[in-house]
């Protein structure tokens, strides 16, 4: 099914709405005065729409294997040479236990796209096997149909992250070349998909570094006004992480520079005043901390992005993969590990980024949900 978004983005920057010309608007470029009182303004709104709290969540990888050509990340199929996993149910819970123990109420299972490993019932179980003890899971995974949707709310998921990755269409054909995400306008209408069978909370976000990035952010902006309107039961969140060093070496295609980062925050924030705002550990601390009390309303913290990267969980099934297709290692390395998705920046722990929200006047939240909520 496509989205009734695409003839939305593909109007754009030419046809916009009112709401996307102000958004326009506050991407021109700006003096350094300007762009001060605009992260002011976002800040003050931040402040009265979410007080000073500060949700916490944590990425639980499960998986790096994959069927997609993706030339920037990591886990892609061409990047044969890495060590690649698939955690067992009893490992994921061990990552999951490891988490809650640093204070993590709010786990975002994360997964590559590959229809062997991460299928039949997979990602239910893993659901299950964790919602004991974790009140708010969230899945970033492949795009499902909205049935299938419906079955991972079921199983205790309440959460769906799905990154465009660019909305520039040209360049996304250039960028997946191979497996399932090639098709652009499947991946455009995962939302509403998952709308429909039943998440409460959606993530959208793009990759910046692959394309211009005020027209990135425009698009971005056009896909969640769309959402709004047509979501409007669920709440979201939206992200601009930046290309970070991963195998296959693959470097930014364009620049988006700090300045800019702000200046699309701060856009976000004052146009859509309620919508979340999440930023990862992509970025350095030193940003983070300037980054936080700006707009900045979920923040992951002491994050790894390989399969078992909180307990070594699952080394002795490391493996590779060719064109999909498993293959055992000739040799054995006791200190090897899963290959991550992309690098980390921010190193800290959570109590010492807890801490320096503190230190900002800013109040950590580990746990803002409860299935019992429900059951009242």
């Amino acid at each position: 099914m496509p989205s009734d978004f695409l003839p939305i983005l593909d109007a754009l920057p030419e046809r916009k709405s009112p709401l996307m010309e102000r958004f326009w608007s506050l991407l021109e470029v700006k003096s350094p005065s300007q762009l001060e009182a605009m992260a002011r303004e976002a800040r003050a709104i931040t402040r009265r729409n979410f007080g000073r709290t500060m949700r916490m969540f944590a990425p639980l990888y499960v998986s790096n294997e994959c069927v997609n050509n993706c030339s920037y990340c990591g886990f892609s199929r061409d990047n044969a040479s890495i060590m690649r996993v698939t955690l067992t149910i009893e490992q994921v819970v061990k990552e999951a236990q490891h988490l809650v123990a640093q204070g993590f109420r709010n786990i975002l299972l994360v997964a590559g796209e590959h229809p062997k490993f991460v299928s039949d019932g997979y990602l239910e179980e893993c659901i299950r096997a964790i919602r004991e003890f974790v009140p708010t899971i969230g899945i970033e995974v492949g795009p499902m149909e909205a049935p299938e949707y419906e079955l991972m709310v079921k199983a205790g998921s309440e959460g769906l992250v799905v990154y465009q990755e660019t909305y520039d269409r040209a360049i996304y054909a250039d960028m997946h070349t191979a497996g399932p995400k090639k098709d652009f306008e499947w991946r455009m209408a995962c939302p509403e998909r998952g709308y429909e069978g039943g998440f409460r909370r959606i993530g959208i976000g793009a990759l910046f570094g692959l394309s211009d990035w005020r027209l990135e952010a425009l698009r971005l902006a056009a896909h969640l006004e769309h959402l709004y309107k047509h979501c409007w039961k669920a709440s979201f969140t939206v992200a601009f992480p930046r290309l970070r060093p991963a195998a296959g070496g693959f470097a930014p295609m364009t620049g988006f520079p700090d300045w800019a980062l702000v200046q699309t925050i701060a856009a976000f924030r004052i146009v859509f005043p309620e919508v979340g705002i999440v930023l990862s550990t992509r970025e350095p601390a030193p940003l983070r901390d300037a980054l936080a009390p700006l707009g900045i309303t979920v923040m992951s913290a002491g994050s790894h992005t390989e399969p078992g990267g909180y307990t070594g969980a699952g080394s002795e099934d490391l493996h590779q993969t060719v064109k999909g297709r498993r293959v055992e290692l000739t040799t054995k390395d006791e200190s090897a590990k899963a290959e991550g998705q992309f690098g980390i920046a921010d190193e800290r722990s959570p109590a010492e980024v807890a801490a320096m929200l503190k230190a900002q006047g800013l109040d950590a939240v580990w746990k803002d949900w409860d299935p019992a909520i429900l059951a009242a």
